[in-house]
This record gives C-alpha cells, sequence and structure tokens, in this order.
C-alpha cells in the first residue's frame, strides 16, 4: 500500500527577490514562518510558482536549503524535479539530497510534446530511478500537451507514482480519473478556483498558489471539506473566488506576488520574462484583499505565535 503525505492544503512557495533581482532569503523564512503558523499541511519548492526556471543551480540550492532548514521536519516537503528530457531528470534525481524531502513533482514534459506512449515510459521511468515518491503534474495550459485520463491511471499503478496534481481544468477527465484510480493512489487540485468541488467528488488536497497570501482560510475551507461541513465550506469558496481569479489574471506568480507585496511578505519583484501585474489588476487585487480582510480579520496581519518569534525579529529589523 503507497504512503502519500501530500494531503490537504499545499503551498507551491514563490521565491522572492530583492529589488536587485537577488533571492530574498529573509523574506522566504518570512513566507516559510507564514505558510506553517496558518495551517499549511505541506509545502512545495521549486515549483512553477517559483519562477524556477529563471533560478541558478546555486539559487535552487540555495532555496531549498533555506526552506529545509525554516521548516525544520514540521512539514512534508514536495520538490519540483521536471523537465522535458527524461534522462537529464533521472540524472537530476539521483544527484539530489533527499535529506527533509518527502517526495517530487514532475510536470509531464514540455515544448517536445510527447504522444500519451511517450509521457507514460517517461514518468515510469522517473518513478523507477526515485528514492522518493513522485506526483505526476498535468498542467496542458503551460506545456501545450495533456495526460489523458486512461494514462494517468495506468500511472496510477505504478508503486512509486502515488498522485497526481490536476491542472487540466477538464472535470469530466477529473473526475474519470477520480472514478477508476486505485484506493492508494491521490488527485490533488492545481487550481485554487475549483478546489472546493474537486474535493467534494474525491479530490484529497490542493497545491495552492493563493495560500502564499491566505493559508488559513483555504485551510478552513479545505477542512470544512474533510469534516463533511460542506455548507461552510461553500461559503469559504465564494469568499476566495473572486481574490483566487484575480490572482491568475496577468499570470503566475505575478497576481500573488502583487498581493504579497501588499501584504508585506515580500517586495513585488519577478524576474524576466515576468513582470508585475498591470495597473487595473493590481488595484483589482487591493480591493479584493480589503473585502477579504474584512470577512476574515485575522488575515489582515501576521499571527504573533511563539513559532514566530524569529519572524517577528526578523520584522522588526527592517
Amino acid at each position: 500500500m503507497k504512503h502519500n503525505p501530500f494531503k490537504g492544503t499545499g503551498v507551491a512557495l514563490v521565491t522572492p527577490f530583492k529589488s536587485d533581482f537577488s533571492v530574498d532569503v529573509e523574506a522566504l523564512k518570512r513566507i516559510v514562518y507564514h505558510v506553517i503558523d496558518n495551517g499549511a499541511d505541506f509545502l512545495v519548492v521549486l515549483g512553477t510558482t517559483s519562477e524556477a526556471p529563471t533560478l541558478t543551480t546555486e539559487e535552487k540550492s540555495m532555496v531549498i536549503n533555506t526552506i529545509l532548514e525554516t521548516n525544520a521536519n514540521r512539514l512534508p516537503i514536495m520538490l519540483g524535479m521536471g523537465g522535458n528530457n527524461t534522462q537529464a531528470v533521472i540524472e537530476a534525481i539521483k544527484a539530489q539530497n533527499y535529506v527533509g524531502i518527502d517526495g517530487i513533482l514532475s510536470v509531464v514534459p514540455y515544448y517536445n510534446k510527447p504522444n500519451q506512449h511517450g509521457m507514460k515510459a517517461h514518468f515510469e521511468a522517473i518513478a523507477d530511478a526515485s528514492p522518493v515518491p513522485v506526483v505526476v503534474y498535468n498542467v496542458p495550459g503551460r506545456v501545450g500537451v495533456n495526460l489523458q485520463a486512461a494514462t494517468c491511471l495506468e500511472l496510477a499503478k505504478h508503486p512509486n507514482i502515488i498522485a497526481v496534481k490536476e491542472a487540466s481544468g477538464n472535470l469530466q477527465q477529473i473526475m474519470e480519473i477520480l472514478r477508476d484510480a486505485p484506493t492508494d493512489f491521490d488527485v490533488l487540485s492545481g487550481d485554487d478556483a475549483i478546489t472546493m468541488p474537486l474535493m467534494a467528488l474525491g479530490a484529497t488536497g490542493v497545491i495552492s498558489v493563493a495560500a502564499n497570501a491566505y493559508p488559513s482560510i483555504f485551510r478552513r475551507m479545505m477542512t470544512c471539506m474533510g469534516n463533511e461541513s460542506t455548507e461552510l465550506a461553500r461559503f469559504l469558496h465564494y469568499d476566495m473566488l473572486r481574490m483566487n481569479q484575480l490572482i491568475f489574471a496577468d499570470g503566475n506568480p505575478t497576481g500573488i506576488k502583487c498581493l504579497m507585496s501588499h501584504i508585506g511578505l515580500c517586495e513585488n519583484v519577478l524576474r524576466l520574462p515576468l513582470v508585475k501585474a498591470n495597473e487595473k489588476v493590481e488595484n483589482d487585487i487591493i480591493e479584493e484583499w480589503k473585502a477579504l480582510t474584512y470577512l476574515f480579520p485575522e488575515c489582515a496581519i501576521l499571527k504573533d505565535t511563539d513559532s514566530n518569534k524569529t519572524l517577528k525579529s526578523m520584522l522588526r529589523s527592517q
């Protein structure tokens, strides 16, 4: 029987940058404290939201080590390790130190557009090589091809493939996976805006972008779904819906960094080819944040907990 430590609210962590575009290590620590203290269940490192393609090898190591140190084994960690050169991904997997890392997230190969047989062989080779469990990431809007339900279900039989992060937005496809998957294979939502309905259909968690900024609301909705408090979960879903849409209106992580900067978690800096949100989107995000924090005033400030003393000290020193 497979074991999946990645259930509930996962956070696809951003990589904060300073105004000179260098990695802001102190802000990264601040973000990790923020999401842990506000209810995240697991962390995703060097995923799409991290702007990983723009990071050097040395910067990636720095990001991983900073998150591992700050997390201090409190939450499971999923590490993004994907690509469109299968052998290169396998070599990276074999070279990686897995102390503190509980699994990897590997995206469908992009640009070279493999067919379903190629995708299946790619992921089976990765799963065979990985010493930790593998979560497959299907995001056709980014990679140009879709991992079909039938292929996903074939991969679900592999003993080292434990879940799929489904970001296709295709409810029919996702329902087919949920209906026919083995009991030890999970579906994680890859879309913040449809997480609640996917949980109702049988998904066991989410890898969330929005939870970088307001993990407590997202966690509350997820907990309500787990407790079958579906009416309250539905209210929370609709309370977050406009913001969940706005933070993707000008790309990811463009919107979430705009909001996190407004909150005070990091600077609103991205690396090219990504740029800041346009003025209208930024204004809409700020106005919607006012509405959201009116409903959930606890989100307007960073929680003052014993485990957050280091964070408070960092904030006072800035």
